[in-house]
């Protein structure tokens, strides 16, 4: 999955179940953490994908650590101030603080990141928009126009987690 396959693709290959694919895919417990405490500089933006249906939008917020790559914390909600409010919270639960928070002109990452030294601007989210990129290469399911989408939410969710994790260390 973190390879840009599907779960009838891992089913294929594997020459197991469909079944069997998704049972592992529910099983696993794959979360990230991140690997330092103190960040210079953490980039922040959203991403959206969908469930079932593109009118059932999941968002995406996280935070990206430019220099070493890495997706430090992420939230999954709707677009708004409130999921904002939930990753500036699951950073703080995590301990981790930044020197500066740099994102795009959105309205609810200004107001979120009071309190922070703000760099705002494209200019300033060039790492995490080319990140964006690598999720949506990636996982399959979040591409805008695929036919690789999940149909649960929690298998959605999953997927991210394995590839995230993936993505920071490299393994699964």
């Amino acid at each position: 999955m973190v390879r840009g396959s599907g779960i009838k693709d891992i089913a294929c290959v594997e020459k197991i179940s469909k079944g069997k694919v998704l049972a592992t895919l529910k099983k696993c417990h794959y979360q990230i953490t991140p690997k330092q405490r103190q960040y210079d500089c953490l980039e922040v933006d959203e991403l959206w994908t969908f469930v079932g249906k593109k009118t059932n939008k999941q968002w995406l917020i996280y935070a990206y650590h430019r220099d070493t790559g890495e997706i430090v914390a992420y939230v999954w909600g709707k677009r708004d101030l409130n999921t904002v409010k939930k990753l500036k919270a699951k950073l703080k639960v995590l301990g981790v603080s930044c020197a500066r928070i740099a994102s795009d002109t959105w309205d609810s990452f200004v107001t979120g990141f009071k309190g922070f030294t703000q760099v705002i601007g494209k200019f300033f989210t060039v790492g995490i928009e080319g990140n964006n990129c690598t999720i949506r290469h990636r996982v399959r399911r979040a591409f805008r126009r695929s036919c690789n989408f999940s149909k649960k939410l929690e298998n959605h969710f999953k997927a991210f987690d394995l590839a995230f994790f993936y993505i920071n260390h490299g393994y699964v």
